[in-house]
């Protein structure tokens, strides 16, 4: 049963100031899932934009719009800090709403996303320098990840290239992981990116929903092909930048708080976060 948004909000103003994850379906999750386990001792709101997914093919416009409306509303619950765990939001609205909105409705509170910390470790990665990017069309298109790791590394000359996997957020969500449909496209698509870059040794997942694919992954992905899965390298950076800004590590209460929002069925949710997070759990609907 849907709860009112006025009763809502009288049940999700916590008197604490949660980290806030937000992504525009599910598979944020993986990234709540290791950031919960690694800094277990903050409190955290998940808010999945579930009933707008998916963003990957909507414009750079209404991704932004849609990721401003949840960041201000997890604003709006105490949130000093909101992690965007979801490669198209990161992608498409961060950098907009870093250096226009925070300066001007929250100039305290900060905004990071999942695409710096993953390429940050490139450099230390790949030996051929060689890199492949598997994501959704929308953060292929961006180019966002070529874009980044141009800014890290611009001596080194990174050649990046990159393959757009429209089946596999469908295979995930669609709980299809053990099926020859998976095995088909999840090769296909590999087979794809090293047909572009034969020396590709190190490959990026960048779609927070495919680290439910790895053992597909794995099983087609060549031997010496380093995997850089996006959940474990967002917790230990965001363990660092806790630890190089206190004012914002302090402002973060420490209750071990989890509460989960979603602008989808609450049923609907439940079941499928539960399927993600490997527990089951308790959400609430909300309106953005």
């Amino acid at each position: 049963m849907l709860i009112s948004d006025a009763f809502s909000d009288l049940i999700l103003r916590p008197m604490t100031q949660p980290i806030g994850v937000f992504d525009s379906g599910y598979g944020g999750l993986t990234i709540f899932r290791e950031l919960t386990t690694r800094l277990p001792q903050y409190d955290y709101i998940y808010l999945g934009d579930n009933a707008r997914t998916p963003y990957g093919s909507r414009s750079f416009e209404v991704v932004y719009e849609y990721t401003l409306q949840a960041v201000n509303k997890l604003f709006s619950m105490g949130c000093r800090l909101v992690i965007l765990a979801c490669n198209t939001a990161s992608a498409k609205a961060l950098r907009s709403i870093q250096q226009r909105d925070l300066p001007q409705i929250a100039p305290e509170r900060r905004v990071l996303g999942v695409i710096r910390p993953s390429v940050e470790l490139i450099p230390e990665i790949t030996r051929s320098g060689h890199v492949g990017v598997l994501g959704t069309s929308g953060t292929v298109l961006s180019e966002s990840y070529p874009l980044e790791i141009a800014k890290i590394a611009p001596e080194s000359q990174i050649k990046v290239s990159q393959e757009a996997c429209p089946m596999w957020v469908p295979i995930v969500e669609n709980n299809e992981i053990d099926t020859p449909g998976a095995e088909y496209f999840v090769r296909k698509n590999l087979d794809n990116l090293f047909a572009k870059d034969p020396e590709i040794d190190t490959v990026i997942l960048g779609c927070t929903h495919y680290p439910l694919l790895l053992p597909v992954i794995r099983k087609f992905l060549p031997a010496h092909v380093a995997l850089l899965e996006q959940g474990p390298v967002v917790a230990r950076k965001l363990e660092d930048y806790l630890a190089r800004h206190p004012e914002i590590e302090r402002a973060c209460t420490k209750k071990a708080t989890r509460q989960f929002l979603t602008t989808e069925s609450v049923s609907i949710f439940e079941q499928l976060a539960g399927f993600f997070l490997g527990s089951p759990l308790q959400a609430v609907h909300i309106h953005l």
